[in-house]
């Protein structure tokens, strides 16, 4: 199964931000295994490094950005991304910008804890706790 991640799980994974954290990690420990393919929107690394490096320190973003990079996918933004993102007409843009990612590359689903954000996205939305039995099929 190929799933785009949003940033608030990957962030709960990477600052164990509880009640979450539990969640997250089974979700990379999937990540990690090969019974699931991470996907993340280049854009939401700079997110993170900006959050993660606010909290902890620049090294600790860096180590962050490393992570992230050693485990997911970085779907590129470009200009046929945000016109994409645009189009789907997202109260958020950046979850649109997500969105049109997910779908630029044939992602089987979406995890957020924001599942309201992304209720037309055309793609299946999943909670992080969703994914307990996925992959193990």
């Amino acid at each position: 199964m190929r799933v785009l991640i949003d940033t608030n799980v990957v962030l709960d994974f990477l600052q164990e931000r509880e009640p979450f954290v539990e969640d997250a990690a089974k979700l990379f420990a999937k990540i990690d295994a090969g019974e699931i393919e991470g996907f993340i929107a280049a854009t939401t690394i700079t997110n993170i490094y900006y959050i993660v490096r606010k909290a902890a320190g620049a090294i600790a973003a860096q180590d962050a950005i490393a992570q992230i990079l050693t485990d997911l996918h970085i779907c590129a933004v470009d200009r046929g991304i945000l016109e994409r993102a645009i189009a789907l007409n997202f109260q958020d843009f950046e979850d649109a910008v997500q969105c049109a990612c997910g779908i630029a590359h044939g992602v089987d689903a979406i995890v957020t804890r924001d599942t309201s954000g992304f209720v037309s996205a055309g793609i299946l939305v999943i909670a992080p706790g969703e994914l307990e039995n996925i992959g193990s099929e």
